[in-house]
């Protein structure tokens, strides 16, 4: 009897559709990092439970998981997705285009997260979604806070770092910076509840308190 692996049955559970394959088609042509279709489908499943009006998105890569996010998302709300690639912005923006998410729905901005989120405004969004490693990832888990509202969440992607996050000997800036974004959450329960998600990379998951 052939086993069928659990975490390939969660990946293949629901399929992406048309437009997000072709969007992760070009950002693997540019290797973006994007969240894997398991991961996509629980953000979807995230936004639809928050009824998530405004969503924040870190790491835009090809807009995979921007569509993810939107499926999910009230049809009035607004993704708004940094990332300091322009070639991401642009393939985001084809990838909008495709899949007919008119302008309204949402705003790229190109620059780098600790320059953009210090300006958000506080308790306004529902979700924050970071994908793309940060310079200071704990600056930006202080900044995520402090706009979401009572009952947002918090998810880092990606968040096994390729499988080197668990792995005490691996010790290179990025896998540091999400061990110890992992710490900070886990031991803030006066602040978040957090769940370790074993789908896609990894999905960290914290709901403010």
């Amino acid at each position: 009897m052939i086993k069928i692996d659990p975490h390939e049955f969660a990946e293949g559970f629901i399929s992406e559709d048309f437009f997000k394959s072709q969007a992760r088609a070009r950002g693997v042509e540019l290797g973006t990092t994007d969240t894997t279709p398991g991961s996509g489908a629980f953000l979807r499943y995230l936004a639809f439970t928050l009824k998530a009006q405004s969503v924040v998105e870190v790491g835009t890569g090809s807009g995979v998981g921007s569509l993810w996010l939107l499926d999910g998302m009230l049809e009035s709300g607004t993704l708004t997705s940094i990332d300091d690639e322009m070639e991401h912005t642009q393939i985001a923006k084809m990838a909008f285009a495709d899949a007919d998410i008119t302008q309204g729905r949402y705003r790229l901005i190109t620059n780098t997260v600790v320059d953009v989120i210090s300006k958000l405004t506080d308790r306004a969004y529902d979700l924050v979604v970071l994908r793309h490693n940060p310079e200071d990832l704990s600056y930006v888990i202080s900044e995520s806070h402090r706009i979401l509202r009572s009952g947002g969440a918090l998810v880092i992607d990606n968040y096994y770092g390729g499988g080197k996050v668990s792995d005490a000997t691996q010790r290179d800036p990025k896998t540091v910076a999400l061990r110890d974004a992992g710490k900070i959450i886990k031991n803030d329960s006066e602040h978040w509840v957090s769940s370790l998600i074993p789908i896609g990379d990894g999905l960290l998951v914290a709901t403010k308190v």
